[in-house]
């Protein structure tokens, strides 16, 4: 089974502009009414509360209105300069979801409530294995240029998607990876070695199984790309798949089904679990 694992204003905030079709407006819409609330009780208009915070009014007015998600040091400092005594600092709970992009959090709430999750991936290694600095080092390398604060926004996000590994109880996760993975040095070699300790590590977690897809093999089902497949907890399977600018979610019967074929086969050929962490740390040894 198998689902495939983004001026004024003094700052540059384009990587927290709201989707508007995004569920979480209603929280992000009470925040900044509470916000306002707060500036006005304090008698300050937009431009001196800016000043104060260190943003301009046009962004002020975005997160009071609710078309802007505020960071969490924004809303720290808001408190400190409203005097609100802890309350407005209290809400980066209620944004803490919603400061990552809506497909991310739509993926991640599946993987959560999944008890199964196969993974084969030819181009990178799994978000749901990745270090920090791998992870890092893939957005640095997209293009368009992503900003500093997007490039910050997506690697919490994606890091934050691995704590259902830790999770009671945690899924089984089964990965199969290409040779190529193991062997690009993204980031760097200090990077990539750090990474390949990392998949040694969690590949001896009871709930994680590692398989490596040698170069050599002649047979290969996964020629058509990467794949993961999800099976939840009321029984269901799905499928998730990401290529360029599209991800999709495959719910549809008989796609989830070649989909879960495909990998069923993938795993088949590639090198046994065991066998697999052997081949990674030869791997290390010359990177």
């Amino acid at each position: 089974m198998a689902v495939s694992t983004d001026g004024t204003d003094g700052t540059d905030e384009s990587s927290w502009e709201l989707d508007p079709e995004d569920e979480s407006g209603a929280v992000i819409a009470a925040v900044g009414r509470q916000l306002k609330m707060w500036r006005e009780a304090s008698g300050l208009d937009r431009s001196k509360f800016g000043e104060r915070m260190g943003y301009g009014a046009n962004l002020i007015y975005k997160i009071e209105r609710g078309a802007r998600i505020p960071r969490p040091e924004f809303l720290d400092k808001a408190d400190e300069v409203l005097g609100a005594g802890g309350k407005i600092a209290a809400m980066k709970e209620d944004i803490q979801r919603a400061r990552y992009p809506k497909k991310v959090r739509d993926l991640a709430k599946l993987e959560s409530q999944a008890v199964e999750i196969g993974s084969y991936d030819n181009g990178v290694v799994p978000g749901l294995l990745q270090t920090e600095e791998y992870t890092r080092a893939l957005y640095a390398v997209r293009r368009p240029v992503y900003s500093e604060d997007e490039t910050e926004r997506l690697v919490a996000a994606r890091l934050a998607r691995q704590d259902i590994l830790r999770q009671n109880p945690a899924p089984l996760l089964t990965v199969v990876q290409d040779e190529a993975v193991l062997r690009r040095p993204i980031g760097g070699k200090m990077v990539m070695r750090r990474q390949l300790e990392h998949l040694l590590e969690v590949g001896q977690l009871r709930n994680v199984e590692i398989q490596v897809m040698p170069t050599l093999v002649e047979e290969h089902a996964g020629l058509a790309g990467s794949l993961t497949v999800m099976r939840l907890r009321d029984g269901t399977t799905v499928g998730h798949n990401e290529v360029q600018l599209v991800s999709r979610l495959i719910t549809e019967p008989k796609e989830v089904q070649i989909l879960d074929m495909r990998y069923g086969m993938i795993r088949a050929q590639a090198l046994t679990p065991r066998a697999s962490l052997t081949f990674i740390e030869k791997v290390l040894g010359e990177t």
